[in-house]
């Protein structure tokens, strides 16, 4: 049996089960995200501050984790390490319940996410790997799959223009991505514009946009609303990620690992045009030194990648499609489900061979 629980915001006392509200609130003020997480990132700072915290949440905490009785424990967020290896440390509980970490960065990532007590560290990339080391983990608790994605990004990719049709795009034009996120971030109408003008040669459309608002129904209803000079299918939420990617040749998106993931299996180039601060920033030099994408916060300048990309420089896009491809570790999230099940069994085949010792 599988238990989803939110520790922070579920087992702790105010006003630390504010903090996951309070992440979204820093995120979209740069300067205020930058001081938090570059400020805590020494292990002096963040080690004496979780050594404090744990004095006041400890037993809460305790509580949350005990009442699920758990075999193993798996840790997807950066503070949620430190805390419940204290607590199983203290009751002698380490042999016994197996502790996971599923890093979600792809490179620069908060140096929280490491704990040398932990029994694996699951790193996408070998940056992070390297950063788990330097944090002092052994070889051994260190495990590179890649990053975890939706297990439907693993069935083969069904034809574009089956994928378009079933979309309500044009069959034959090619496509651009366009992805504001789960809640439509980010200067989407800006190069939704830019694309419509620059991928029309003298009222030929030379390609075709597919936008994805997320939550954001103003800016669907807006976008929708605009008299197009190209093809441009505008979507909501949606929760089929991997046909509307298989649907395109390219994306735009901001920096967040999960969709890099996703883009590089289906075999798309990349232009990313933001990052949020710390952990999303090594994620830019991580697409374009490895040959799949570029940057860029200008949606003129985005435009006319993708013009390009549509027209004179096709060689470019395919090459970047390749390099994508070559990147992809599509079978990752079974690779780590696999090895946790596998260190349960180790686990409890121990305890076992210790009690008829």
């Amino acid at each position: 049996m599988v238990f989803i629980t939110d520790l922070w915001s579920e087992h702790t006392p105010w006003p630390f089960n504010q903090i996951p509200k309070s992440y979204s609130f820093l995120v979209k003020h740069g300067p205020l995200w930058k001081m938090a997480y570059y400020g805590t990132a020494p292990r002096l700072v963040h080690q004496s501050n979780f050594a404090a915290t744990s004095t006041f949440i400890a037993r809460e905490v305790a509580k949350g984790l005990m009442k699920y009785q758990p075999d193993i424990i798996i840790s997807v967020h950066p503070l949620m390490q430190h805390v419940p290896l204290r607590i199983l440390r203290s009751r002698g509980l380490l042999d016994k319940i197996v502790f996971t970490t599923v890093v979600t960065d792809m490179s620069t990532c908060h140096p929280t996410w490491f704990h040398k007590l932990v029994t694996r560290c699951y790193c996408p990339t070998t940056d992070v790997a390297k950063r788990a080391m330097k944090a002092g983990l052994k070889q051994t608790q260190i495990k590179i799959y890649g990053l975890p994605v939706r297990p439907s990004f693993i069935k083969p990719v069904r034809p574009k223009d089956e994928l378009r049709r079933e979309l309500g795009m044009d069959e034959d034009l090619p496509a651009v991505l366009l992805i504001g996120g789960g809640e439509g971030m980010g200067p989407i109408e800006a190069t939704a514009r830019a694309l419509g003008d620059l991928l029309n040669d003298e009222g030929v459309p030379t390609g075709q946009i597919l936008v994805i608002c997320g939550r954001n129904k103003k800016l669907a209803n807006k976008l929708s609303a605009i008299n197009w000079k190209i093809p441009v299918k505008v979507k909501g939420f949606v929760t089929k990620m991997e046909e509307c990617m298989g649907a395109c040749d390219c994306v735009i998106t901001k920096a967040g690992p999960g969709t890099i993931a996703e883009a590089m299996i289906r075999g798309l180039p990349i232009i990313l045009n933001d990052y949020i601060a710390g952990q999303e920033a090594g994620n830019v030099p991580y697409v374009v030194e490895n040959g799949c994408g570029k940057y860029s916060k200008s949606p003129k300048a985005i435009a006319k990648i993708v013009a390009d990309w549509f027209g004179p420089k096709a060689d470019e896009l395919k090459t970047m499609s390749q390099n994508a491809l070559k990147l992809a570790r599509p079978d990752s999230v079974f690779k780590i489900v696999h090895d946790m099940h596998e260190l349960v069994k180790q686990r409890s085949l121990l305890s076992e061979y210790s009690c008829t010792a």
